[in-house]
C-alpha cells in the first residue's frame, strides 16, 4: 500500500512538472500535452489499485494535471483560446475512439498474442469515451466558466484551485456513474477516494500553479 501512495505522489508531481515544461515551450506544446493526457485518462482508467484499503482507479493524477493545463491556458493565453483547447481536446479523443474500433475490427492471424490484450482494453472503451466526452466538455466548460467569474475575485492560484477543486466533483460524480458503473468492483470507493485522492492531488499541485508564472515565456492573453 505505502508503494501506491508514493507512486500517487510521483506521479502527481511527474504530471505537474511536464504540464510546466510545455508550457515552457509554447501553448501548442501544452495543447499537445493535454490531448495525450486525454486519450492516457481514458486507457488508465481501467486499471484498479488499492490505496488505503478502497479499490480505485489510478487516472486520478492525470485529470488534475488536465485541469491545470486547462487553467493555465486560460490565465496565459485567455478564454477563447481555452475553448478552442476544449474542442481540440475532444477531437482527439473521438478519433482515438475511432482508430480503437477500427483495430478491434482486423481479424488475428495464427501467430498473434495480442489481441486479447486489446480486446481486454479496449472493449470497455466506447462506454468509457462516451462518458468521458459528455463528461468532459461539461465539465472543462464549466471550468473556464468558474474560472472566469473568479478572475476578479481572486488570485491566480486561488481560482486556480477553486475551479480546479468544484471541477475534479462534477468531473468524479458524473464519470463514474456514466463510465465505472458495472465495471469498478465497487463504484462508492472510487467516487469517495477519487474526490480525495483529486483534492490531495490538486493541493500537491498548488506549487506549480506559482512556478508558472516563472517559467512562461510570453503571458500573452
Amino acid at each position: 500500500m505505502l508503494f501506491n501512495i508514493l507512486t500517487l505522489f510521483l506521479h502527481v508531481v511527474t504530471v505537474s512538472s511536464l504540464t510546466l515544461f510545455a508550457l515552457r515551450i509554447g501553448r501548442e506544446a501544452l495543447v499537445a500535452w493535454l490531448a495525450l493526457l486525454i486519450v492516457a485518462v481514458n486507457l488508465f482508467v481501467l486499471k484498479q489499485i488499492t490505496l488505503f484499503g478502497l479499490s480505485v482507479t489510478c487516472s486520478d493524477a492525470l485529470a488534475v494535471g488536465y485541469l491545470l493545463g486547462l487553467n493555465l491556458i486560460q490565465e496565459f493565453f485567455g478564454q477563447k483560446f481555452a475553448r478552442k483547447t476544449v474542442w481540440t481536446t475532444f477531437f482527439i479523443s473521438i478519433s482515438f475512439l475511432c482508430l480503437s474500433l477500427i483495430h478491434l475490427a482486423y481479424h488475428p492471424n495464427g501467430f498473434d498474442t495480442t489481441h486479447s490484450h486489446f480486446l481486454a482494453l479496449f472493449t470497455p472503451m466506447p462506454r468509457i469515451i462516451f462518458a468521458s466526452l459528455f463528461t468532459f466538455l461539461l465539465v472543462q466548460f464549466f471550468n473556464i466558466t468558474l474560472f472566469s467569474w473568479l478572475t476578479s475575485r481572486t488570485s491566480f492560484a486561488g481560482r486556480t484551485l477553486i475551479s480546479l477543486l468544484a471541477s475534479m466533483v462534477l468531473d468524479t460524480l458524473l464519470f463514474s456513474f456514466l463510465g465505472l458503473y458495472g465495471i469498478a468492483a465497487n463504484l462508492l470507493h472510487v467516487i469517495l477516494f477519487s474526490l480525495a485522492v483529486k483534492s490531495l492531488a490538486g493541493l500537491l499541485s498548488a506549487p506549480f500553479v506559482l512556478l508558472s508564472k516563472r517559467v512562461i515565456k510570453h503571458e500573452t492573453v
